[in-house]
């Protein structure tokens, strides 16, 4: 049953839906559908499930859609859209995540000393089954002892060296400030001093709870509400290096990565829903009430990040966050690189958010 939050309007309802260049749109829908051909995804709770997708994801993988307006008519065909009724709140709320692009060295040296780590050997899975008492509940991930799971080292700890002497380096930076914002999108291309290129993606965390470091800046006056972005807290991090390692610090979460190929150099990282993120059109929800795969029609009046026009466009679910969580709450997926970045890391827009709901969760008549 469809959650009361999803109210169906028309496709006159959502603003600029005529104008939109959806191909891509329905390349990175047609990309999950060849996913699930080996895993389905999991359905979210407000209703759209995987089973009422699976038909239109099926036929995505037979149509031949070669220009927007066919791709219109193939979710329009197949769809109906919806408007979501925010949690508490008079709009959706979006953010922005990229992937970061670096100079990375394959071993340590004087210049190159900042690691990324794999995940090591004794980080274990933790949940109600073997949750030890005592261990805050939020806890996905505890370190493995002779006497059962602990809480895990957070970020000081590890970068202290608690991990040290395990083998577990990847590749190596010159910055804790360019590793730090690679923790806090999960992902990254390494370009290689021997001008190779890699990539790294998320693999487990540490478990410990997120702390935005932005708000802390904010808390102190350091930094003006007006001003709060990406690029402002990077600039107090770089004009404040003896300040810098202590206020990252108090972010006690710690990712750990693995290796990823880079397939194609126009496509981003393998996310959540298993499929490279396409720039511009793949967006991170929440996944408890979500399903991957499903379209959303983002309509951000005030965000002209991309393409220096007012943001009204079709996006597919293909990853989630742990900062990303309500009905209509998102994180657009902006590229790779820094170009990328700089239109990320100004995004926080009050957004009006349509999910486009399968005709056959509405009835004949729909």
């Amino acid at each position: 049953m469809l959650s009361p939050l999803l109210q169906p309007v028309d496709f006159n309802n959502c603003p600029g839906w005529e104008e939109d260049n959806q191909l891509e749109a329905f390349k990175a829908f047609r990309r999950s559908a060849h996913h699930v051909l080996e895993k389905p995804y999991k359905s979210g709770s407000l209703g759209i499930s995987f089973e009422a997708l699976e038909p239109i994801f099926a036929d995505s993988r037979e149509t031949i859609v070669e220009t927007d307006a066919q791709a219109r008519q193939f979710f329009a065909r197949w769809f109906r859209p919806a408007f979501i009724k925010p949690d508490n709140s008079a709009s959706g709320f979006v953010t922005g995540f990229y992937e970061p692009e670096v100079i990375a060295s394959p071993i340590r040296t004087r210049e190159y000393a900042v690691p990324f780590l794999r995940r090591p050997a004794d980080l274990i899975d933790i949940d109600d089954d073997n949750r030890p008492a005592g261990l805050d509940p939020y806890f996905a991930f505890a370190r493995q002892t002779r006497d059962g799971p602990v809480e895990y080292f957070d970020r000081q700890a590890i970068e202290s060296g608690a991990l040290e002497g395990q083998g577990l380096e990847i590749a190596f930076v010159n910055s804790i400030i360019d590793a730090f914002f690679i923790h806090v999108q999960g992902a990254a291309r390494l370009k290689m001093l021997d001008g190779s290129l890699r990539r790294i993606t998320y693999a487990a965390k540490s478990g410990h709870r997120f702390t935005g470091v932005g708000k802390i800046l904010l808390d102190r006056g350091e930094i003006e509400p007006e001003n709060i972005s990406m690029q402002s807290i990077r600039k107090w991090l770089a004009d404040n290096p003896e300040q810098a390692q202590a206020l990252l610090w108090n972010n006690h979460s710690y990712i750990f990565f693995r290796e990823a190929p880079v397939v194609e150099r126009d496509l981003g990282p393998i996310a959540a829903a298993k499929v490279p993120l396409m720039g511009g059109r793949s967006m991170a929800v929440d996944r408890l009430l979500h399903t991957f795969g499903t379209p959303f029609y983002i309509h951000a009046p005030d965000l002209d990040a991309f393409g220096g026009k007012s943001f009204s466009r079709l996006m597919i679910a293909q990853d989630t966050g742990s900062a990303i969580v309500g009905p209509a709450r998102g994180d657009l997926f902006a590229g790779s690189g820094d170009e990328a970045g700089e239109i990320a890391g100004v995004i926080r827009h009050n957004a009006d958010f349509y999910v486009l709901v399968p005709r056959s969760l509405l009835g004949p008549s729909q």
